[in-house]
């Protein structure tokens, strides 16, 4: 099993849930945690243990994003007018490796990241090789032409796995999206239930 797919499935694991929904995740036979104590009996957890669970959901989500990063997420959630919970939604989801990820340009968020690290999409025609590029209403991304056989690429667009959300609109035969808005959480398909409220009052607290 490669190092990306071990990852996943560890912390697919670890959170007791399959964050992706994909068919494979080792939750779908054993949704007991990993390791030699992972089938013991679960104790109350508190609620600083429901606040961190959630935060390390929701950040594993996004092909386990680095404290760093997903702290400075936060802060500009915070930071802007309006409910912050559903401002970290909006943010998150308009990562340009998110967005790559939900137009089914590539099976995985992990390859989202790679894809985008790697110079295959535009935005708005220029080269945009950063991950983490924040996009805004009525930004276009594309899949570069020389890219669009690439096997990765192929697979997701076959893939009857998920669908893509109405925040984003398709165009130029599924290798085009346009951003249309910033989703709040009822928006996005996501596979388990996030609680953003729970990550705010994680970094309140």
């Amino acid at each position: 099993m490669s190092k990306r797919h071990s990852a996943k499935y560890k912390i697919d694991r670890a959170m007791g849930e399959n964050l992706w929904g994909r068919a494979k995740s080792p939750v779908n036979k054993r949704s007991y945690g990993p390791g030699q104590h992972g089938q013991r009996r679960k104790s109350k957890v508190s609620d600083f243990g429901l606040q961190l669970k959630a935060k390390q959901k929701l950040k594993g989500y996004y092909a386990n994003l680095t404290e760093k990063q997903f702290r400075k997420t936060y802060d500009e959630a915070a930071r802007r007018k309006g409910n912050t919970s559903e401002t970290l939604i909006g943010l998150l989801e308009a990562r340009l490796d998110a967005t790559v990820y939900r137009a089914k340009f590539v099976p995985t968020p992990w390859a989202a990241r790679q894809f985008v690290n790697h110079g295959h999409v535009t935005v708005n025609g220029k080269k945009v090789n950063i991950a983490s590029y924040t996009l805004k209403p009525g930004d276009v991304v594309e899949v570069k032409e020389k890219s669009r056989n690439m096997a990765l690429v192929l697979e997701a667009q076959q893939s009857g796995e998920r669908d893509i959300p109405d925040y984003l609109e398709l165009g130029d035969r599924g290798f085009s999206v346009r951003f249309v808005r910033f989703p709040e959480l009822a928006d996005v398909p996501f596979a388990v239930k996030m609680e953003p409220n729970l990550v705010v009052e994680y970094y309140s607290s």
